[in-house]
């Protein structure tokens, strides 16, 4: 009888482990980083008129118009964070390198490259764990060295326009 039921509990142990397995779908699979990456969580409700949030890196901080399009990955390269409100993984493929400012971009519905002073927001950046009212400095290593685990919060009730980072900053 003492038999019977260790072998039950046995089964039903099993059964547990496999259900459980099997709704993990592949998140077992170790997490690769392929420059940069961490957890961005984000704070408030992304706006109606959200078309997309983004993670990218500038290798030099921009201060002007003209360095706003400098950033890492390249365009094609770029993954939009999925909004459900939820921390979420973000990897960036970058090159070996210093990397000056990790940062979140909320991107408006009807952006183009005309309209990207009015279209685009610095929604959360990584921050400098020293002085966190400074960006954290990031470098990539290269090879098997990412640079992970570089967290920050994507906070659409705190987003600054680019302008609010040029010398002189906007109005």
């Amino acid at each position: 009888m003492i038999a019977t039921m260790r072998s039950r509990a046995a089964r039903a142990a099993l059964a547990a482990l496999a259900a459980a397995l099997l709704a993990c779908h592949e998140g077992l699979h170790p997490i690769t980083c392929s420059g940069v990456c961490g957890t961005v969580t984000f704070s408030g409700a992304a706006p109606e008129s959200t078309q997309a949030v983004y993670v990218v890196a500038y290798h030099t901080f921009p201060r002007s118009r003209d360095s706003l399009f400098n950033f890492r990955p390249p365009l094609p390269s770029l993954h939009a964070l999925p909004l459900g409100g939820l921390p979420t993984f973000y990897d960036i493929p970058v090159e070996t390198g210093r990397y000056e400012w990790v940062l979140a971009v909320w991107v408006k519905q009807g952006f183009n490259l005309s309209n990207a002073d009015s279209t685009l927001r610095e929604a959360g950046f990584y921050r400098n764990p020293a002085d966190t009212s400074q960006p954290g400095v990031v470098t990539v290593a290269g090879g098997t060295e990412p640079a992970d685990s570089i967290n920050f919060v994507v906070d659409f009730g705190h987003m600054h326009p680019p302008c609010h980072y040029y010398n002189p900053p906007c109005p």
